[in-house]
């Protein structure tokens, strides 16, 4: 899916929001109707103010997705560094934003994809293991869901792994953990692409596959809903 090619549902309305029950500082954006709501979970040394999710996020907006990029540690906790690699400390906040977006009048009733970063991506996927059908679909981009460890193997909602071709260590890493996910799932190579997609294009190609994935899968969630 290219954002491009569909309708716009700008402008989106943004909105400054606390999670609970810390208060971490999210960013909520909206387009009007929305089909879905993606919540991000930000890579290490990264925040909700992260270059790359945001493109991603404004681009899912003009496809008609809301999205919520919040930060998972407070300002105190991410002096201490191994703050960033806590995989159950990040999913548990990752799972606490579900859980407001769930309830948050706005959002409320919206299916619930979820799109990591680097160990953005490991917090989601053990977050959708605990979650289950509350978690719609899982995008990993340039991610280590091999730190999700034995998580991989109860997560049931379709994954999309999107890897750098020249990003080699963390591709051999995706393979690996892409053999012991248990649901639908897909590996997408951009090519070419580093680990930070820096290269022309490679963030919009990794835009048209997150947009078809959770297109795809938030879509069908809202129409089993409504059945």
């Amino acid at each position: 899916m290219r954002a491009e090619d569909k309708p716009s549902h700008s402008p989106l309305q943004v909105a400054e929001v606390k999670i609970p029950p810390l208060g971490l500082p999210g960013t909520l954006r909206e387009p009007s109707n929305p089909r879905g709501i993606v919540v991000f979970a930000h890579g290490s040394g990264s925040s909700r103010h992260s270059p790359r999710n945001v493109y991603v996020a404004e681009a899912l907006g003009r496809a008609g997705f809301a999205t919520l990029l919040f930060d998972l540690l407070t300002t105190d906790e991410e002096m201490d560094r191994a703050n960033v690699f806590d995989i159950p400390l990040l999913s548990t906040r990752l799972a606490a934003a579900v859980d407001w977006t769930a309830g948050f009048e706005r959002t409320q009733g919206l299916p619930i994809g979820l799109f990591g970063a680097s160990t953005g991506a490991a917090a989601a996927l053990v977050a959708a293991a605990e979650l289950a059908e509350q978690v719609a679909a899982v995008v990993s981009r340039g991610g280590r869901p091999d730190l999700a460890g034995t998580a991989l193997a109860r997560v049931t909602a379709p994954t999309l792994l999107i890897v750098g071709g020249a990003d080699v260590e963390v591709l051999r890493l995706n393979r690996a953990a892409y053999a012991l996910l248990a649901g639908p799932k897909e590996l997408t190579i951009v090519p070419g692409a580093t680990h930070l997609f820096s290269e022309p294009g490679a963030l919009d190609m990794v835009v048209d596959a997150a947009g078809g994935w959770f297109e795809r899968y938030l879509d069908e969630a809202r129409a089993t809903e409504r059945r």
